[in-house]
């Protein structure tokens, strides 16, 4: 399967920006994901975190460790770049390598693989992730970028 657009994955990252990300707000984004993902039987872990700080976590029938693993792989890419996961991987396999080749990070600790968007508050900045593991990594992060959609638009 070949990679999305470049533009497309920043441009989603330009408009999916919240106004104020507090607590419960952590908490109604992360129980409408997780109510989405039952609906669709999907064995996702969800887990969202603002400035260091794990905000909302549920694993769902189907995952395992392996999943929380890839979480905190894919959101520290984001806290890294400042950017989606997805949108990291991408970015470095346009460029004719990929991420591990090229970032000269731990494979271990780092994963440009989608699932992991960036939490990002107008007027000041990404403050942490939002991510989803379990799924193939266009389908993690199509799932993410789905229910930030929803969440913005209500």
């Amino acid at each position: 399967m070949a990679d999305p657009d470049l533009d497309e994955l920043r441009e989603q990252e330009r408009r999916l920006v919240f106004d104020r990300f507090d607590n419960d707000t952590a908490w109604a984004l992360g129980v409408q994901m997780v109510t989405a993902a039952r609906e669709r039987a999907l064995p996702v872990v969800v887990s969202i975190e603002r400035n260091g700080q794990r905000l909302f976590h549920a694993a769902l029938p189907g995952t395992a460790a392996d999943n929380d693993a890839w979480v905190e792989r894919k959101s520290r890419v984001v806290r890294r770049y400042g950017r989606s996961s997805y949108q990291v991987g991408c970015h470095f396999r346009a460029g004719g390598g990929t991420f591990e080749e090229k970032s000269r990070l731990d494979p271990d600790q780092y994963a440009a693989h989608g699932g992991s968007f960036p939490l990002t508050i107008r007027g000041v900045g990404v403050v942490g992730s939002i991510t989803v593991s379990g799924l193939p990594q266009a389908d993690d992060h199509a799932f993410v970028v789905q229910q930030l959609e929803r969440f913005l638009a209500s």
